[in-house]
């Protein structure tokens, strides 16, 4: 069956143009793409989308903005074929994508989800490497470089001591993910509360180590922290907090003191503590304080 490719958009129209191109752009052409518009001002990427003659490619536009939460359940929702992939509108796919995450599929059919190998890229599309994600790769996630299966409470635990799976480049199986739902109240980490809990249901994750995804990293880190208030921490510590209870109910103690702990979480409310600083804003430094060393 076909690769089911999903872009729910919203954002900078180059960015998504970048997207659904690399699409076009891959090696194997057994994919489907959908780009599910979340009623972003203007029609320029209807226009372009529309203008694309192919068969495999669809545009659908909602009538109102529902934010990416939802987004995330329409695209699960439209899903048709047995591997389904929801792309973020500004990554890329290099050219060998649906090859790698196909192949990958067929040799493994017991992994619900398949992380295949990512290359962080900047604004301007070039490679970076980001403390942010050496310390994923290099501390957090599970040790090997082939191909490897993982799952229960030793792959619940890397996940909660930091979250090192890139979602935009996620595999899932549709018949697994299907049986679950994002959970409300949680938009900055409803990514890994999903994947958690597919974890805890028994799921398994293949880490496929060649690369064919390039995941944005946005490093305008000044401006990141010029807007943030200190409340999207509120929402990891609610969501870590659920977690060690649901773990805890499992009888994963290892995994329940990994949500507890939330080690990168802290360590990631830290950063910001400068620009709070620089700033003087107080209330700000107030909250990331407590979310670094708080319960």
């Amino acid at each position: 069956m076909a690769l089911d490719i999903f872009i729910p958009y919203w954002g900078d129209v180059n960015y998504m143009k970048q997207a659904v191109d690399s699409v076009l752009a891959q090696d194997n052409d057994d994919w489907l793409l959908t780009v599910v518009d979340d009623a972003y001002p203007g029609d320029e990427v209807r226009r372009y989308v529309e203008a694309i003659s192919d068969e495999r490619v669809r545009y659908v536009r909602k009538a109102t903005n529902e934010g990416i939460t939802e987004n995330f359940r329409t695209c699960i929702s439209l899903a048709t074929q047995d591997i389904v992939v929801v792309m973020g509108c500004d990554d890329v796919l290099l050219p060998n994508f649906v090859t790698v995450v196909q192949k990958a599929g067929a040799n493994y059919p017991e992994a619900a989800i398949i992380q295949p190998g990512v290359q962080v890229i900047d604004e301007g599309g070039n490679p970076t490497k980001p403390l942010t994600d050496l310390v994923k790769q290099h501390m957090v996630k599970p040790r090997g470089r082939d191909q490897r299966l993982v799952k229960g409470e030793h792959l619940a635990e890397s996940l909660l001591h930091g979250d090192w799976l890139y979602w935009p480049s996620l595999a899932f199986r549709r018949e697994s993910i299907s049986r679950f739902d994002f959970r409300d109240g949680f938009p900055v980490i409803q990514d890994l509360a999903l994947v958690m809990d597919m974890v805890l249901d028994g799921a398994v994750l293949l880490i496929e180590p060649e690369v064919c995804f390039a995941y944005r990293r946005h490093t305008r880190s000044a401006s990141g922290a010029k807007l943030l208030d200190g409340s999207r921490f509120e929402g990891e510590r609610d969501y870590f907090a659920l977690a060690a209870r649901l773990c805890d109910a499992k009888g994963w103690g290892r995994a329940g003191r990994a949500a507890r702990l939330r080690l990168t979480s802290r360590a990631h409310a830290l950063l910001y503590v400068p620009y709070a600083l620089r700033r003087r804003r107080i209330n700000t430094l107030k909250g990331l304080v407590n979310h670094a060393f708080g319960k």
